[in-house]
């Protein structure tokens, strides 16, 4: 057997075959691509300094609108971060980029994770969008953040989480621009929690904080299998779209202005 071979059987055995794939053609000095689909001067050359020395086997490539990311590079793509702006685009181009990028997460880049430009509704919905990369983090823990996500992590920052629930407080009728109802408005009801077993509140508490199934999993003592599964049924049992839409809901619920009474 080969060592790819063994390092994808002892990967897998969670399901996640992207994120696999990912992590071991890394560890062999195999390239990879970093997109950044944002304006000239948007991100920081001190930033793209620490990602090539910190990283030196990913290449890294910038385009300035989301055509010009729909096309193949001469190594496979393992993130694309894009400005806030761009998101309709990436959103309407969803199936294009997945097509032409299949190992690649796709991730927004905010420069105040407390001010988001991004609705939650709109990452709650998206298609294409599984993580925020905050830009205003200390170097050390973005270029973790960064690290993360080309394993294939999500990655949303607690402020977004904060930001949201602070917003719907103040204005409970809020709703997105698209007239839907706010995943935040369906709100979470002692009934919903009872539905939960005392695991699976655990777990949902510890998403509602921003942790990542692997850290969720080395805490309780979990594969991160089982926490997968756990998330699986939480988003089920909730009727949430995704794990950030019913962390949310947690989180609201815990507002004491949230609280049925």
């Amino acid at each position: 057997m080969s060592q790819m071979t063994q390092l994808l059987k002892m990967d897998t055995e969670d399901g996640s075959i992207v994120a696999s794939v990912a992590r071991v053609e890394a560890e062999q000095g195999l390239r990879r691509t970093l997109l950044f689909v944002t304006m000239p001067g948007s991100v920081a050359d001190c930033l793209l300094y620490a990602i090539e020395r910190e990283l030196p086997w990913l290449v890294i490539e910038r385009v300035e609108h989301i055509q010009a990311a729909c096309t193949k590079f001469a190594h496979p793509v393992s993130l694309v971060l894009i400005d806030p702006e761009h998101v309709k685009a990436a959103e309407d181009a969803a199936m294009d980029i997945s097509r032409l990028h299949p190992l690649a997460l796709t991730a927004v880049m905010e420069l105040d994770s407390h001010n988001p430009s991004c609705s939650f509704p709109e990452i709650f919905e998206s298609k294409l969008i599984r993580g925020v990369l905050p830009m205003d983090l200390k170097l050390d823990v973005w270029l973790s953040v960064i690290r993360l996500m080309l394993r294939g992590g999500e990655y949303f920052p607690t402020g977004l989480f904060h930001s949201y629930a602070d917003k719907f407080v103040r204005n409970p009728t809020a709703r997105p621009a698209n007239g839907s109802a706010s995943p935040a408005a369906r709100n979470i009801s002692e009934d919903d929690l009872s539905d939960l077993t005392s695991r699976e509140i655990e777990i949902l508490e510890m998403v509602s904080r921003g942790l990542q199934n692997k850290a969720i999993a080395a805490a309780l003592g979990l594969s991160e299998h089982t926490v997968k599964i756990h998330l699986h049924n939480i988003i089920r049992k909730l009727g949430a779209h995704n794990r950030t839409e019913a962390a949310a809901r947690f989180h609201d619920y815990h507002k004491p202005a949230s609280r049925p009474r």
